[in-house]
C-alpha cells in the first residue's frame, strides 16, 4: 500500500448555512443534470459559469471519463442491544463504516459502553454480535450472522441512507444513488457522479467519450466526533478496476487523450493502481498539493467544506490560491454545497473550448 509524508491543510473559509443543500435537485425543480457547474482552469485558474447538462462542450472525442459504479447502501441500522441476553437499550444505532470481509463489518455504534460480546438484534432475521475495537477508533468490529444477498436483501428492507446534519428530511435511499450505480458498497454516496443522466452519458458517447467504469466503495468520512477525524492515510477504501479498461486508460493517455475522473474517488483509485500496478485492492493514498497525478487529467467533483481533505486532493490539480480564488467565487455565485449540491469542473481548458 503505498504511503505518503502526511501534510495536513487547513483550507478554511466561511460557508453560508443557505449554500448547504439540504434536498435533492429534482425536490427543487430541477433534473439532476440541470445543477450549475462552475469550470476552473487548471492553468490559469480563470473560472467560467455553466451549467452540468453543457459538460460534453470541455470534452473531446476519444477522451475517457471514469465513473465510479459503486450503490449506495442503507448505512444506518437500528436493533435491540442485548447483553447476556438482557436488554440494555433499543433502537440501538448502528452506522456500517467499512465492509472487512462477508459477514465482518467496522461499525460506529451510537452509544457508550458497548463491549465485545454483546449482541445487536435487528430484525426477526439479522443480528450481529461486538467481537472487538478498530484500534485509535471509535470504531467496533461486528459479526453479522447473514452474508452476502441474504445480508444486503435484509438491510435494504430495514436501513437507512447515512444523512449530515444540513439534511432536514429523510430522502429515501433512491436520492442518494448515481443513474449507472450497480455494485453495492458504498455507505456513503460517490456524489459527483450524481448529476449524470443517461441522456447526458448518450450525448458524450456520441462525441466519441469512452465511458469507463470502476467500483470504490466508500466509507464512513464522520465518526460523529471531531476528535476522531480521521485522514485519508488511515481511512482504507477497496476498489476495483477491470484490467482491460485500466490498459483503455494507459493507451489513450499515450495518445494524448485526457483522463477525467468523475469524483476523488476515482481519483484516488487510479491514482492507487497506477502507482501499485494493482487494479484491486485497498487504497489509503492521500493525495495533497505534492503529488503528482500519474493518470487524472481533470476532475468532477462537488464542493468541500472547510478543512476537508478533498480539498487537498483538488491541490494537486489546481494552485491552492487559485483554488480558493474560485471557492470565493463559488460562494459570490451562490453555489450549492455537498451531494445534494452543484458541480465543479476542473481542467485544462483549450483555447475556444468551452465557448
Amino acid at each position: 500500500m503505498m504511503q505518503m509524508e502526511t501534510k495536513v491543510h487547513t483550507h478554511d473559509f466561511s460557508l453560508p448555512s443557505s449554500l448547504n443543500a439540504s434536498s435533492p435537485p429534482e425536490r427543487r425543480g430541477l433534473r439532476r443534470d440541470q445543477v450549475k457547474m462552475m469550470v476552473l482552469d487548471r492553468v490559469t485558474g480563470n473560472v467560467m459559469h455553466d451549467r452540468f447538462i453543457q459538460i460534453e462542450k470541455y470534452f473531446d472525442s476519444g477522451d475517457i471519463l471514469v465513473l465510479n459504479n459503486s450503490r449506495t447502501i442503507p448505512a444506518i441500522l437500528k436493533g435491540t442491544w442485548l447483553r447476556n441476553g438482557e436488554v440494555i437499550g433499543t433502537n440501538l444505532e448502528v452506522r456500517l463504516a467499512r465492509k472487512k470481509n462477508d459477514s465482518e463489518w467496522e461499525v460506529l455504534i451510537v452509544a457508550t459502553n458497548v463491549q465485545s460480546g454483546d449482541c445487536i438484534k435487528f430484525s426477526e432475521s439479522l443480528e450481529a454480535n461486538v467481537i472487538g475495537e478498530v484500534f485509535n477508533s471509535p470504531l467496533k468490529m461486528i459479526q453479522f450472522n447473514l452474508r452476502g444477498k441474504d445480508f444486503y436483501d435484509e438491510i435494504y428492507s430495514m436501513g437507512e441512507p447515512i444523512r449530515y446534519e444540513y439534511i432536514h428530511h429523510p430522502w429515501k435511499l433512491d436520492y442518494y444513488q448515481t443513474v449507472f450505480a450497480s455494485q453495492p458498497g458504498s455507505v456513503e454516496m460517490p456524489s459527483a457522479g450524481r448529476a449524470f443522466s443517461w441522456e447526458l452519458l448518450l450525448k458524450l458517447k456520441q462525441k466519441g467519450v469512452k465511458l469507463v467504469f470502476l467500483q470504490l466503495h466508500t466509507g464512513l468520512s464522520y465518526l460523529l466526533d471531531d476528535e476522531f477525524a480521521h485522514s485519508p492515510e488511515e481511512h482504507f477504501e477497496e476498489y476495483s478496476i477491470r484490467q482491460e479498461d485500466m490498459e483503455a486508460i494507459v493507451k489513450a493517455k499515450d495518445l494524448g487523450a485526457k483522463v477525467i475522473a468523475a469524483g476523488t474517488t476515482v481519483v484516488r483509485a487510479l491514482e492507487t493502481a497506477a502507482s501499485n500496478s494493482t487494479t484491486q485492492g485497498w487504497t489509503n493514498l492521500y493525495i495533497t498539493s505534492d503529488y503528482e497525478l500519474q493518470i487524472v487529467d481533470g476532475i468532477i467533483t462537488g464542493f468541500h467544506e472547510p478543512k476537508a481533505s478533498h480539498l487537498d486532493m483538488l491541490a494537486a490539480f489546481v494552485d491552492e490560491n487559485k483554488l480558493v480564488e474560485a471557492y470565493n467565487i463559488a460562494i459570490e455565485q451562490k453555489y450549492l454545497w455537498h451531494e445534494f449540491g452543484d458541480i465543479n469542473l476542473i481542467i485544462s481548458m483549450k483555447e475556444g473550448r468551452g465557448e
